[in-house]
């Protein structure tokens, strides 16, 4: 498959600042924090779809397939994300109008060192062939560990614990106006930056599993990247629709779990049989679906 051409890779990075700039611009006319996000995570679904068309023109159809196939499989494991950024902000207390400005820093972390993830991926799989008997195997550890996901969550007292055990190191600010502050003459870290550094701390664990998965679908940098990349800008978006509505998805860790398995046997199975893009999205939808389906319909706990 052809390489993609330095300018692709200068221009989908502008077309991701000005995209930045139009969910900016979408923030502070529209009223409705519900609304603003609805309108942010179509403006990104939209542009998603909008990239595939462009990229026929380079990786043909099956290229862009591949690429759909990715995007899919990603925004499937980020409502994984979901859940623990949830968690954090409970441990934290970190208030509904500051957790916007610690994802976007967080997103702009999880650009830069997934796109570290996948460039070293691809590499390790053009010289070591081997290696993707690892990345399944990788994938498989992480489908068994989310089927014995403990569905009870810590309490958001621990909060206090976790700070206290923290400032006995070093001194932490309770502001959340910013990361960092002078406080009596000292350079002191926020409760703030300790949530952030907990963000992307999770992003290095869900990158681990992600990576592998999307390599099995297409192990073409641009496409994997973009994929991966386009998934992720709608997660601040996403948590503001779905965080309140996350609880109710019970199973959710299981259609999670069987959809890394596929993308595992995918994997292992890559020398003998190809499973074409095609399929690869008709089985993470349909597993996603039943999920969610029976996550609905399943009485309350």
């Amino acid at each position: 498959m052809t390489p993609a051409p330095l300018r692709y890779w200068i221009a989908f990075h502008l077309a991701l600042i000005f995209l930045l700039g139009v969910e900016h611009l979408l923030h502070r006319a529209v009223s409705g924090t519900r609304r603003q996000a609805l309108l942010a995570a179509g403006m990104w679904a939209v542009s998603a779809l909008a990239l595939a068309v462009a990229l026929t023109r380079l990786y043909r159809p099956a290229g862009a397939a591949q690429y759909l196939a990715g995007y899919a499989l990603e925004q499937a494991l980020s409502l994984d994300n979901l859940f623990v950024f949830a968690l954090l902000f409970r441990l934290f207390r970190i208030p509904a109008n500051r957790q916007p400005r610690v994802l976007f820093w967080g997103v702009a972390g999880a650009i830069a060192l997934r796109g570290a993830f996948i460039a070293g991926g691809v590499e390790l799989l053009d010289r070591l062939h081997w290696f993707q008997y690892l990345f399944a195997a990788l994938l498989l550890l992480a489908a068994l560990r989310l089927l014995r996901t403990v569905e009870k969550q810590p309490e958001p007292e621990l909060a206090p614990a976790w700070i206290q055990w923290l400032t006995r190191w070093r001194p932490v600010s309770r502001n959340l106006d910013c990361f960092v502050v002078i406080e009596d003459g000292q350079r002191m870290a926020t409760v703030l930056l300790l949530t952030l550094v907990a963000v992307e701390l999770s992003d290095v664990v869900f990158a681990m599993d992600s990576i592998p998965a999307v390599l099995s679908i297409t192990q073409q940098p641009f496409l994997a990247y973009t994929s991966n990349i386009m998934a992720v800008m709608g997660l601040r978006s996403l948590y503001v629709l779905l965080a309140a509505g996350l609880a109710r998805l019970r199973y959710l860790h299981v259609g999670l779990a069987a959809v890394l398995g596929f993308a595992a046997l995918k994997m292992l199975a890559a020398d003998w049989v190809t499973i074409g893009p095609g399929i690869t999205l008709t089985v993470i939808a349909v597993l996603m679906g039943m999920t969610v389906g029976a996550s609905l319909l399943a009485r309350p706990a």
